[in-house]
C-alpha cells in the first residue's frame, strides 16, 4: 500500500473510531457553553431613547451632528482551534500514548465543530508554534487538516507552551475558541494565557497516563526523560520512592489546574481511564448550570 493510501485509511480509521465520541458530546450543550458570548459589529444607526450610551459611535456622531450607536450581532459561527501538543514527552503511554489519546479528542472536536457547523483551525506545537493552518468551514477542510496531522513529523522534541502560545496570538485576528491539548509539561505559561484570555476562550486539555502516577515494580532501571534524553536510575519498588513521584506528580497538576481556575481559565483533567465524551459534557453542562 501506498504511504498516501495509508495516511488516508489512517484519517478514516481516526474519523470512525470518534465517531461515537462525537454522537456521545451534547450538542445542545456545546452550543450553549461556546455560543452567546461573541458579538460582532454589524452597523451604525441613529440613537434611538434607551439605547446604551456606552455604544454611542462618537466619531460619527461629531460627523453628522447627531447622536449614532453601533449594532452589534451574536456571532451564529465559533472559529475554533484545536492546538496540539507535538513533543516528545507526549509518546509515552502504558495503553496508549498521550499523542494518540491527544489526536482522538482533537478529531472529535473538530467533527463536533462541523456538527455545528463552525470553523475549525488547528495549530501545532512542540518548542514553537510549528505549524499553523486557518480556520475554515466544512468536512473536506478537517480531513485534509486531520491528514497533516497524522502526516506530521515534529522538527524538536522539547516543549516551550509560553513561546508557542505567544506566537499563536500573532496569527489569531477574530475572536475563537482555542482547545490547547497537552500534557502541559513545561515551564510557566501564565503570562501569554492571560494575553489570549482577552480576547478568546481558552480550554485546556491536560492529558495523562494512569502510569505518570503508579509506577509498576521493577526494581532498579533507569527512567529517560522523552524530551532531554536524560536518564536517571531509580529503585521503582521503593514504597517511599513510590508515594514522592505519584504527589510531585499529582501536586504539579493540581497546581496547573488552580492557577488556571483562578484566571478564569477552563481546565478538563483526561486520561485513558475514561471516555472524552463523557468528560467533555460533565464539563460543558456543568458549566452551563453555573451560569443559570
Amino acid at each position: 500500500m501506498s504511504q498516501l493510501s495509508e495516511l488516508l485509511k489512517q484519517v478514516k480509521d481516526l474519523e470512525i473510531k470518534t465517531k461515537n465520541l462525537v454522537e456521545g458530546m451534547d450538542s445542545g450543550a456545546y452550543r450553549s457553553r461556546f455560543r452567546g458570548g461573541g458579538i460582532e459589529f454589524s452597523e451604525v444607526r441613529e440613537y434611538a431613547a434607551g439605547d446604551d450610551a456606552r455604544r454611542i459611535d462618537w466619531n460619527v456622531s461629531a460627523r453628522y451632528n447627531d447622536l449614532f450607536v453601533k449594532e452589534f450581532v451574536e456571532e451564529k459561527e465559533l472559529n475554533v482551534f484545536v492546538i496540539i501538543d507535538m513533543s516528545a514527552s507526549n509518546d509515552f503511554g502504558y495503553i496508549k500514548s498521550k499523542k494518540e489519546l491527544g489526536f482522538e479528542v482533537a478529531a472529535s472536536l473538530m467533527f463536533s465543530a462541523l456538527k455545528n457547523n463552525d470553523r475549525v483551525g488547528m495549530g501545532l506545537f512542540t518548542d514553537s508554534l510549528e505549524k499553523f493552518v486557518p480556520a475554515k468551514k466544512g468536512k473536506r477542510h478537517i480531513m485534509e487538516i486531520l491528514k497533516e496531522l497524522l502526516d506530521y513529523q515534529a522538527k524538536n522534541t522539547h516543549t516551550n507552551i509560553f513561546k508557542s502560545l505567544s506566537e499563536l496570538q500573532k496569527n489569531l485576528k477574530k475572536r475563537s475558541v482555542i482547545f490547547i491539548v497537552s500534557d502541559f509539561i513545561s515551564d510557566s505559561f501564565v503570562k501569554p494565557l492571560k494575553l489570549l484570555k482577552f480576547k478568546h476562550q481558552i480550554v485546556l486539555v491536560n492529558i495523562s497516563d494512569i502510569r505518570e502516577t503508579e509506577i509498576p515494580e521493577m526494581g532498579h532501571v533507569y527512567l529517560e526523560d522523552a524530551e532531554s534524553g536524560e536518564q536517571i536510575l531509580v529503585n521503582t519498588s521503593d514504597k517511599k520512592f513510590q508515594k514522592e513521584y505519584s504527589n510531585l506528580i499529582k501536586e504539579t497538576r493540581k497546581q496547573n489546574e488552580f492557577e488556571m481556575r483562578k484566571m478564569g481559565i477552563d481546565f478538563l483533567s483526561l486520561s485513558n481511564e475514561e471516555s472524552f465524551d463523557i468528560t467533555f459534557n460533565r464539563y460543558v453542562r456543568s458549566k452551563k448550570r453555573g451560569r443559570n
